[in-house]
């Protein structure tokens, strides 16, 4: 079955979105959209770096996401204005990347393939390293579920609690770096955020509880994925944007029902 292209494809979507539905629904209520775009930009300074030191490009993008997810936090932690520092940040690590990969010498590669994604390509490997990512991701949250809703919901509740509100941000921290290595391959780096963010913000509007917003999240966004695919092998679009397509189609719908129910 597995050496069917699409089964493949279908299994990677669904497997990333098992961790960006739960870890989405924390970037929505903590508004990290730029901290996610920070993160994924910062991965083709890792596809460069990798190429140059011939390492697994996975390796590569985990480690430089992981560190800027860490340097991200510790800004936030001592204070810094987010919006300009992760402006800076994000787009400078995607420029930087984007030179570096041209002074690799002897390497030719599909840059529009980190980019943007190249799901129909997920191999064997690349699938069981999504689907590993993601039960990481999994365990990583569940461990601290709990904790990281304090955290969110209030810092000043959350050190009353006996909290660290700094160690609950880094656990989202390594847990956005693993997810951008492992979604790169489905989505490509300029459209890890959208994979987080759309379909977290969809769940939210039919959503009462956290663990629901959660989970529906991780619905759409795995049927965000099957309909992205099945919309690419019927107008022959590009795979990975048409899932942020049908994701943003499904956001549409579920934000005007919310706006009906609330009318209503």
């Amino acid at each position: 079955m597995l050496d069917d292209f699409l089964t493949r494809a279908a299994l990677a979507g669904v497997g990333l979105s098992l961790a960006t539905g739960p870890l989405g629904s924390f970037v929505v209520w903590r508004r990290m959209a730029y901290f996610g775009d920070a993160t994924a930009h910062a991965a083709i300074l890792g596809v460069a770096l990798a190429l140059a030191t011939d390492v697994p490009v996975g390796f590569g993008i985990m480690v430089v996401s992981l560190a800027m997810a860490v340097t991200v936090a510790t800004l936030a932690a001592k204070g810094w204005t987010m919006d300009t520092t992760l402006g800076v940040l994000a787009h400078s690590a995607l420029a930087f990347g984007l030179v570096a990969v041209s002074f690799v010498p002897g390497v030719r590669t599909d840059l529009s393939a980190w980019l943007f994604g190249d799901i129909l390509a997920v191999s064997r490997g690349d699938l069981a390293f999504v689907w590993g990512g993601a039960v990481v991701v999994l365990g990583l949250l569940a461990w601290r579920w709990q904790a990281l809703l304090t955290a969110t919901l209030n810092e000043d509740l959350a050190h009353a609690s006996g909290l660290n509100p700094d160690r609950e941000r880094l656990v989202l921290t390594v847990a956005l770096a693993i997810v951008v290595a492992v979604a790169i391959k489905v989505v490509g780096a300029l459209l890890i955020a959208a994979m987080l963010i759309v379909p977290a913000a969809a769940a939210r509007a039919l959503s009462r509880t956290p663990e629901a917003m959660a989970a529906l999240a991780v619905g759409i966004g795995a049927l965000s994925a099957l309909g992205g695919l099945q919309l690419s092998l019927w107008q022959d679009t590009p795979a990975g944007p048409s899932i942020i397509v049908v994701a943003a189609v499904i956001f549409a719908g579920t934000a005007a029902l919310g706006q009906r129910a609330r009318r209503g």
